[in-house]
């Protein structure tokens, strides 16, 4: 018999990379307040993202998707949300001049604040903690006090997520993503001495703009110029948490995480049968599934009939992390069983999440040289 799917079902799964909260009690009554707090976003606007995401599926669009790694509480700052804002407007404007066509725009933005680790427990000298998960879990201090899960971090990452999202609807809605300002930006950026080879590109959108201006359009007519439509993501992983978000929306009748408006189940978690799967499945949002090199065809394949039944086109985006030494090897057969299945689905490179190295001081890094290696390959 099959099991009817609620926001909670996920509980009767596994669940990997879910921390273990000392005090059960208070992790519920921090639930049982953010299930009554508003909406992030809106349903609609879930929906909204799903339509322009069938368009490159269907190869008329291109998917901008970027943010930090793992936001954190410390670095909470208006700039930074602005610098972030305006790195992926500028970006868009490039790449929808060179490709001549619409770019969706998805932050990394506003709920990022969760992390999947290789290892539990992190141990330096004679001291073993437990690992730094992100700051909606743990705190990055080695100590005992701050790396314990503790339950108030939810608040706090429901608060920053909606101050997040309140200055990005005010900069993509207010004028701050003018075309005509954007494009400012790009032509200080090429008079660096390494940016040469953006001239020319600057030159053509310099004068695109002003026939387009002679013929009357512009941002005082055409919203297109003026203000942009812009989404927020994050990985699904902290389920508590996702599950108290997750609403039903009056218009459809249908259920929506309402944390962002895409979610993703990353490379650690996709288990066909586990429970980020099982949550993701029942709700409208756009969802991404991480691919990387350990991936099995046969697998992907039932995760997407799971997650995608009806093969709706926009539903489903998978992101490949191969690491630019396996891509080549690893991506075409995925490509050529999904395309021959008839799989609806978009198509993504995620080039940092496999080309991680350990410096000699410890920290984890990514050769630029590899990020770039793995994009070129992903096109090719």
């Amino acid at each position: 018999m099959t099991m009817q799917w609620s926001p909670n079902s996920w509980r009767a799964k596994k669940a990997k990379h879910i921390p273990h909260y000392q005090d059960e009690e208070e992790l519920n009554d921090v639930l049982f307040k953010i299930a009554k707090y508003p909406p992030l976003v809106f349903a609609g606007e879930a929906r909204m993202l799903e339509n322009k995401l069938a368009e490159v599926s269907n190869g008329k669009a291109f998917l901008l998707q970027g943010g930090d790694c793992a936001e954190s509480f410390s670095d909470f700052h208006p700039d930074n949300i602005r610098d972030s804002f305006k790195v992926i407007l500028q970006m868009a404007v490039v790449l929808t001049f060179g490709a001549a066509c619409p770019i969706v725009k998805v932050g990394r933005i506003a709920g990022q604040f969760a992390k999947p680790r290789s290892q539990d427990i992190e141990k330096i000298d004679d001291i073993e903690l437990e690992s730094y998960k992100g700051d909606i879990i743990n705190g990055i201090e080695f100590n005992e006090a701050s790396r314990n899960p503790n339950p108030q971090r939810l608040f706090q990452a429901y608060n920053q997520s909606a101050a997040t999202l309140n200055l990005l609807r005010a900069f993509s809605q207010g004028g701050f993503a003018n075309l005509h300002k954007i494009h400012q930006w790009n032509l200080s950026f090429v008079e660096h001495d390494k940016a040469e080879k953006f001239k020319q590109m600057s030159k053509r959108i310099d004068e695109c703009l002003a026939f387009m201006n002679a013929c009357g359009i512009n941002d005082k007519n055409v919203r297109q110029l003026y203000e942009t439509d812009f989404f927020t993501s994050h990985e699904a992983l902290l389920l508590p948490y996702e599950e108290a978000l997750t609403r039903i929306d009056s218009t459809t009748g249908k259920w929506y995480d309402v944390s962002a408006h895409m979610l993703w189940v990353g490379d650690r978690t996709r288990q066909f049968d586990g429970a980020h799967i099982e949550f993701v499945k029942g709700i409208g949002n756009p969802i991404g599934i991480k691919i990387g090199p350990s991936i099995n065809i046969e697998e992907l394949l039932k995760i997407i009939d799971i997650i995608n039944p009806d093969n709706t086109a926009g539903r489903i985006s998978l992101i490949c992390r191969m690491g630019a030494d396996k891509i080549m090897t690893k991506l075409p057969n995925v490509l050529k069983s999904v395309k021959k299945e008839g799989k609806k689905v978009v198509w993504t490179c995620d080039p940092m999440h496999g080309n991680t190295i350990k410096s000699n001081s410890g920290y984890k890094t990514r050769p630029l040289t590899n990020i770039i290696s793995e994009i070129q390959q992903f096109f090719q």
